[in-house]
């Protein structure tokens, strides 16, 4: 584990690489808590923002030997596409081939129908960790504890609010996600 932390760290900035320490920190007592193997954990959590602070270039490149070219401008989609690059890097860089794992790098910033628990931990740990602040962040935190779904649904809803505020994309995985984890805890509702 020492030495992907250490590639992490060449690959990324100073506030990136804090960043991510503080993901694997909240990811490792989420997995604690729901009862995940530490170790699928601290990859995804380490390697979530991977490829987050690649050049334009090195974003293009990319997307040409895997496909992207329905990107018109990968600067744009780049908040939308970091996950996707850095769960081919996660392969390709590390050979990572565990599908939880390079899904729950794929999806942490949009999420997708049907997450896993991993994927929900990295996910959600990503909008948590310490560093992060905004309104009702208190109130996910406090959430992620107790109800992992209805977490993760609150977290979705405070990024759709803003999404929208600042008039940016919103990726369809999001708008999936969040219906089915609707769909989800409806149904549990029902059951009982």
């Amino acid at each position: 584990m020492e030495i992907l932390q250490n590639k992490v760290q060449e690959k990324l900035g100073e506030d990136r690489y804090k960043h991510s320490l503080n993901v694997l920190e909240t990811a490792l007592k989420l997995a604690k808590y729901y009862n995940i193997p530490e170790e699928e954990v601290q990859i995804a959590a380490l390697l979530h923002d991977y490829a987050k602070e690649l050049t334009l270039d090195e974003v293009k490149k990319l997307g040409v030997e895997h496909d992207f070219s329905n990107e018109d401008n990968f600067k744009m989609y780049m908040n939308l596409i970091h996950g996707e690059l850095a769960s081919l890097l996660a392969k390709s860089d590390f050979g990572i081939e565990d599908i939880d794992i390079l899904n729950a790098i794929r999806y942490h910033t949009t999420g997708r129908e049907n997450m896993s628990i991993l994927e929900k931990i990295i996910y959600l740990a990503d909008v948590i960790e310490p560093s992060r602040d905004f309104d009702k962040l208190n109130s996910i935190r406090e959430m992620a504890y107790v109800n992992l779904d209805k977490a993760i649904l609150m977290a979705m809803d405070s990024t759709l609010d803003y999404l929208i505020k600042t008039g940016s994309l919103i990726h369809i995985d999001t708008i999936k996600a969040r219906n089915y984890i609707i769909t989800e805890i409806t149904k549990r509702l029902i059951d009982e």
